[in-house]
């Protein structure tokens, strides 16, 4: 009798401790019905009942706890972004702007017609184009140099 008496003992605090630990250290949003310190004082003041109080009542699971939602599942986020005749509205806009940016000559080397082909063909056989800048340190001959007399990387 006195064996199964430790032994039960022993279980009862290992059951005690394990529910002190849990309850701490679950966030606040997993504590259900009183404050996280209120249930701690529970587990601790009534070892074997406030533990079963806190695995039954006072721990939610989380499966149970909302998940999180994709923007476009979540209603709060719906409703802030307006009404379909705002989206229609500001796609209208956009597709404007677009169609005025398409219009813009800006650049006449992308305008180029078929006459201007030809000669724009003769100029570049005349001239050509001008080539890339020296690397750094060429001119001197030692193309590994950075300028600063130090070879390697520019940090």
């Amino acid at each position: 009798m006195p064996r199964v008496l430790l032994i039960l003992a022993l279980v009862a605090t290992a059951f005690w401790v394990f529910t002190i630990v849990d309850c701490a250290v679950q966030p606040p949003t997993r504590h259900r019905g009183v404050r996280k310190s209120a249930w701690i004082l529970i587990v601790v003041f009534l070892p074997v009942v406030g533990g079963l109080l806190w695995l039954t009542i006072g721990r939610t699971r989380a499966a149970s706890m909302a998940a999180r939602r994709a923007p476009d599942d979540d209603p709060e986020f719906l409703g802030t972004i307006g009404s379909i005749a705002d989206q229609d509205e500001r796609i209208r806009r956009l597709e404007e702007e677009l169609a005025q940016l398409d219009a813009e000559d800006d650049d006449p080397r992308w305008n180029l017609t078929h006459a201007d082909d030809a000669a724009s063909d003769a100029a570049a056989a005349a001239d050509p184009a001008p080539s890339d800048p020296p690397a750094r340190g060429a001119e001197r001959g030692d193309g590994d140099d950075d300028g600063r007399e130090q070879r390697g990387a520019v940090s």
